[in-house]
Formats: C-alpha cells, sequence, structure tokens
C-alpha cells in the first residue's frame, strides 16, 4: 500500500504543480480571461487518464489467463520505462519546471483558445496517463486480492491535490529538488520489484522460460501472508520465491539506475570539462616545449654559422697578409 501512496503522492504532485504554475501565472498576469482553456484542457487530460485506466483494468478481464499475464508483464516494462525517463526527467528539469512552463504558456497566449487548451492538456495528459499506467501495473503485481494498493494510490493522489493548493496558497515552501531526489530514488526502488514481477508475469504467460527456476525459497522465513511479508509486497513489491530471471533483472535496474540517479546533477559535465581542460594544460605543455626545442635549434644553427663567419674572416684576413708581406 506504500509503495502506491508513494506512485500517487509523487505523480499526483508533479501534475498538480504544473496546474498550480498555469494557473498562477495567469492570475498574476491578469489573463483571467485565459483560465477557462486552461481548465478545460486540464479536465479533459484527467477524464482521458480516467477512461485509460478504466481500459485497462475492464479490458484485461475479457482477456484469456495467458494474455492477461503477457498483457500484464508487457505494460508494466513500459510503465516502468516512462516512469524511470519522467524521475531522471525531473530530477534535471524541476528548477527551471516554472521557468519552462511559462515560455510554453506564453507562445500558447499568442495563438489562441485552442493552443491554451492543448497545452493543459498535454502537460497534465502525460502524467495522468504515466499514473494511470504505473498504478495499474503496480496494482496488477499484488496478488493479496485487497483493495489496499488502489486505495493507497488514491490517497496519494489526494495528498498530492492538497499540497497543490498549499503551495498555490503559498502556505507550503519547501525544497523541490530534495523532495523529488528523495521520492525519485525511492520512486526507482518500487519500479525495479515492478519490472521484475513483470517479467515474472510473461514467464507465466509462458512467453520466457524459467518459471520453475527458483533463485532462492524463503517463504518459510518471510510467509507471504504475515504482516511483514504483506508489507514487504506492498513497498517494494517483494516476492519470497522469485525466479532467476527476476531476482537478476531486479539487480540489473536497480543498481545501475540508482547509482545514476543519486549522482549529483552535472556531475558529468564537470568532470568533461575538468578533462578538457587538462587536455588543454597538456597541450600547452606540448607546444611550449616544442617551441623551446625549435629555439634551442635556431639559436645553436646561428652559432654554428656565425663562427663559419668569423672562420672565414680570420682565412681571408690572413691570405691578405700573407700577399701583402711577399
Amino acid at each position: 500500500m506504500f509503495g502506491n501512496y508513494l506512485i500517487g503522492l509523487r505523480e499526483g504532485l508533479e501534475a498538480s504543480l504544473v496546474v498550480c504554475i498555469l494557473i498562477a501565472y495567469l492570475v498574476k498576469t491578469e489573463r483571467r480571461d485565459a483560465l477557462r482553456p486552461i481548465w478545460i484542457g486540464i479536465s479533459t487530460a484527467v477524464l482521458v487518464a480516467l477512461a485509460f485506466g478504466f481500459a485497462l483494468e475492464f479490458g484485461s478481464q475479457e482477456l484469456t489467463f495467458q494474455a492477461q499475464e503477457g498483457l500484464g508483464g508487457s505494460l508494466s516494462i513500459i510503465a516502468v520505462g516512462l516512469v524511470t525517463w519522467m524521475v531522471f526527467w525531473m530530477r534535471r528539469t524541476a528548477r527551471h519546471l516554472k521557468t519552462e512552463l511559462h515560455g510554453k504558456l506564453d507562445t500558447a497566449l499568442q495563438m489562441g483558445t485552442g493552443a491554451l487548451v492543448a497545452t493543459a492538456f498535454l502537460a497534465v495528459g502525460r502524467e495522468g496517463l504515466e499514473t494511470a499506467l504505473f498504478i495499474w501495473s503496480s496494482v496488477h503485481t499484488s496478488t493479496d486480492g485487497t483493495q489496499g494498493p488502489m486505495i493507497g494510490a488514491l490517497l496519494g493522489i489526494a495528498t498530492a491535490v492538497v499540497l497543490g493548493w498549499l503551495f498555490y496558497r503559498g502556505a507550503v515552501r519547501i525544497n523541490l529538488s530534495k523532495f523529488f531526489t528523495w521520492t525519485g530514488g525511492m520512486l526507482v526502488i518500487v519500479a525495479a520489484g515492478v519490472l521484475a514481477y513483470g517479467f515474472h508475469d510473461l514467464q507465466e504467460a509462458d512467453f520466457i522460460p524459467g518459471l520453475q527456476s527458483l533463485a532462492f525459497d524463503i517463504s518459510s522465513t518471510i510467509p507471504p501472508d504475515s504482516w511483514y511479508g504483506t508489507l514487504l509486497k506492498g513497498v517494494l513489491n517483494f516476492q519470497p520465491d522469485p525466479t532467476v530471471l527476476q531476482a537478476t533483472v531486479w539487480v540489473l535496474y536497480l543498481v545501475p539506475t540508482l547509482a545514476l540517479f543519486l549522482t549529483p546533477v552535472g556531475f558529468a559535465a564537470s568532470l568533461k570539462a575538468a578533462g578538457s581542460a587538462a587536455g588543454s594544460r597538456e597541450q600547452k605543455a606540448t607546444d611550449e616545449q616544442a617551441g623551446a626545442a625549435d629555439g634551442g635549434a635556431r639559436d645553436g644553427g646561428g652559432d654554428v654559422a656565425d663562427g663559419e663567419r668569423v672562420h672565414d674572416g680570420a682565412r681571408r684576413a690572413g691570405g691578405r697578409a700573407v700577399g701583402d708581406e711577399s
């Protein structure tokens, strides 16, 4: 339940922030006449996301067990890919989100009502579709037969809406960059469980072999129906008897993704800049050494030439002196 609460909170808060930024900008710039198209776009995006969620839930019920597992596994993998991209995108652009949305809104205001509707729909719709897909995938991986996962997701979305309203009213001020870093890291852990179970679904659908090859089985130590087993399942999608493929996918996704996500923003760019600077210094030193060598060679050549001119002059002088004496 906590994992789904986190999903609803994280995804819902992004959508709430987008709405707050759009509405606040129009109010501050005294363009209240443009609020109606914005709300139309937002409402349409919400309805499309809900329709997408209902289609996933009720459409899959008409399928055979094998088709359901194949669909669930495939959509889980797609959902993890989208959420991973979103987490890194928000980590990179959280500080500049307001400026980016303001620029898009200024362009839409110049283009007219239709552009305003489209701007709001696209800004919120993307978050809504990602939320619907990831929540459905997460709920689908739950096998406890309760409504806990869905309740957790709805509570997370409700919390996000309240926080969004408080942001708009100016009652809550937090460091969004740190907030999205912490929640993004936890969401990567949740996504690892969803991804692993997605591959398990594909194994149950006989699309991928290895369903009977277990990596380990600690069901006797952590019973799935115990309170702590249920807690681990709800938070981390933990399974006490995963297949070898599940465990492998979980490790291969979680370790590099979390390490890359926790790398400070701009770290790679700073390493590249440091490497370029070091290369420039080495090239400069090489050029200076080459210039010194060329200068030494030229100086040495000059000394030889001067010596030869002195010797020739002395020889000619000696010749004339002998001639004069005779």
